[in-house]
């Protein structure tokens, strides 16, 4: 059975990235990280999605990433809320981690060399997201190219594959197919913002999204938000 190493965020996006590799018959092995975010609590949720899809193992790696700051997620700058999706899509919003996706990439990298995998998931999407750089098909193409001369397996052969089945997925659809995979979605987590006891703000861009999409699904949206 191939390994595929998951980035899992406990959110939408990578539990369906993660149930997808399952389905795929990949032996999954989890990785998320506790980087200083102000929303912790999507680490209780990567943990309960890793029990649901029985993965072989799941990780948490603890960096700091508060100490650079930058970020409404890392530093003390208010989390955007209300905001229509065309201001989503008009630039690169204060939630934007600098070089995060790179950093928590070449984690997994690491892990997948020391595990003998090549196959590495992320739930980027490039349709409903908030603009990004390192959720686009750019980057993910040149961090497979980076990874074949920067590790020890890249350089004796090994072709390391960066997966990312949601890419060219909605919100809806993203949630249909998590449907579709037996996925609890109330398990997960999306909200940038929640208050202390775990609740989704529900005005923040992920939860605006993550709101839209369930109802453009016609699925019930199990999240519990403060309003």
């Amino acid at each position: 059975m191939n390994k595929a190493i998951v980035l899992s965020s406990g959110g939408l996006d990578s539990t369906t990235a993660m149930a997808m590799a399952a389905d795929q018959g990949f032996e999954i092995f989890s990785l998320s990280f506790d980087y200083g975010q102000r929303h912790r609590y999507e680490l209780v949720a990567a943990r309960r999605v890793a029990d649901a899809l029985k993965a072989k193992k799941h990780l948490v790696v603890t960096l700091d990433l508060r100490t650079i700051g930058g970020s409404a997620l890392t530093d003390d700058i208010d989390v955007p809320k209300g905001r229509s999706q065309e201001e989503m899509r008009h630039d690169i919003p204060v939630t934007y981690v600098p070089a995060r996706n790179t950093v928590l990439l070449a984690l997994l990298l690491g892990l997948a060399e020391v595990l003998g995998a090549t196959d590495l998931f992320i739930g980027a999407t490039a349709v409903d997201y908030s603009g990004y750089p390192d959720c686009r098909p750019g980057f993910l193409r040149a961090f497979e190219q980076l990874a074949a001369v920067a590790t020890r397996a890249g350089v004796e052969g090994a072709r390391f594959r960066v997966h990312a089945p949601l890419l060219e997925l909605g919100k809806a659809d993203i949630i249909r197919r998590g449907t579709e995979l037996g996925i609890d979605l109330g398990l997960t987590h999306s909200c940038y913002d929640p208050d202390p006891t775990g609740l989704a703000c529900g005005r923040c861009d992920s939860c605006i999204l993550r709101r839209r999409g369930f109802e453009a699904a016609g699925i019930p949206d199990p999240t519990r938000y403060v309003a």
